[in-house]
């Protein structure tokens, strides 16, 4: 679904190059995960806070409508059991949002956001006290929601500053194997992170 929403959204940008503008955003990003996973007879799974670099390019179609694609950088991504980390996952996570702008008589914008995200993992590897195992971490897809502001100082033309908060909900399937190769535990680890950004926006 998330593929067909991108196709479709890219198709659009396309068929409008001309008739709006692009932005430019590079920001650095708190991801903060919210949720936790119980499994029975061995604890509790939770994803750790993690610091991200996150740029995104956005077009507008108009002042107020515009469209956003996430494209942060690799994030390396623990997860603790009990407290102490036991499981490191590298992932992406392509976001896609449609945003509505409150434009009014001040320097500062602020918007609205709402769309899809996925987390795609990769180099997936246990440590500590679940280090004798193997790990998969499969993608997983879900809602995105986005909400912020964009502040253009007076002498700036194209440039800004921004601040937002993204929510995602992301719940990968994990399966921990041991060497003989069965299957110790499976469940979908709830992450659902708030993203918390604070960057630099061009337009042009």
């Amino acid at each position: 679904m998330l593929k067909q929403f991108a196709l479709i959204g890219l198709m659009g940008l396309s068929a409008s190059a001309m008739a709006g503008q692009w932005q430019v955003k590079v920001g650095g990003s708190v991801v903060s995960p919210t949720g936790d996973t119980k499994v029975d007879g061995i604890g509790t799974f939770e994803a750790t806070d993690e610091l991200a670099f996150t740029p995104s390019v956005e077009y507008f179609f108009n002042d107020n409508i515009s469209a956003e694609v996430l494209l942060a950088a690799p994030i390396n991504h623990d997860v603790a059991l009990d407290g102490a980390e036991v499981v490191r996952i590298k992932h992406l996570p392509p976001t896609i949002t449609a945003k509505y702008h409150f434009k009014n008589a001040s320097r500062f914008t602020p918007y609205i956001g709402v769309g899809g995200t996925a987390f795609v993992a990769w180099d997936e590897r246990t440590k500590g006290g679940l280090s004798a195992l193997d790990v998969d971490v499969k993608e997983a897809y879900g809602f995105a929601g986005q909400l912020g502001f964009n502040f253009q100082p007076a002498d700036a033309k194209n440039w800004g500053v921004y601040f937002d908060a993204r929510y995602a909900q992301t719940s990968p399937e994990v399966t921990a194997k041991d060497a003989a190769g069965a299957t110790v535990t499976k469940f979908d680890l709830d992450i659902d992170p708030m993203v918390y950004t604070l960057g630099y926006s061009y337009k042009f």
